[in-house]
């Protein structure tokens, strides 16, 4: 299979987010992924993984994500990949901001479709779009001023 292939996934992904397609967004998981959001933030299977978000989705009224560039390294049914998001949104209060960050991903391939078996969000910024709240470097580190 091809990196082309890896790119259908995960485009189709983010555009189940914008539209807040359930069915397109949980076609996207095996049935045994894992979802790591963050330090203490892992949700296990499909049927979890979905749970969560549409609880995430809820408290958004509306999102627009990007993803802008990935690698990909398959090695038969499986591989991995790190894709870059940026992702615009306004929150059910009001609040607006973007998201900066990429996923590390882990692919399976079940019966001739790639799925996630993992993604892992790495944040590198998540505020106002003037970038004015702290901003971690490709290490999630913070810049000292």
């Amino acid at each position: 299979m091809s990196r082309d292939a890896i790119a259908e996934l995960v485009h189709r992904y983010s555009n189940a987010v914008v539209y807040r397609d359930v069915d397109q967004w949980a076609s996207t998981w095996a049935e045994d992924a894992v979802w790591k959001l963050g330090p203490g933030r892992e949700v296990n299977g499909r049927k979890a993984i979905v749970e969560l978000w549409l609880s995430a989705v809820a408290r958004f009224d509306a999102i627009v994500q990007n993803t802008v560039n990935g690698t990909v390294s398959l090695d038969g049914a499986t591989g991995t990949g790190r894709w870059y998001i940026v992702e615009h949104f306004r929150r059910a209060n009001g609040e607006s901001g973007i998201l900066l960050a990429h996923y590390d991903d882990a692919y399976v391939c079940v019966d001739g479709v790639w799925l996630f078996a993992s993604r892992e969000l790495h944040q590198q910024y998540q505020g106002p779009a003037d970038l004015s709240a702290p901003f971690l470097n490709s290490a999630g580190i913070a810049p000292t001023t």
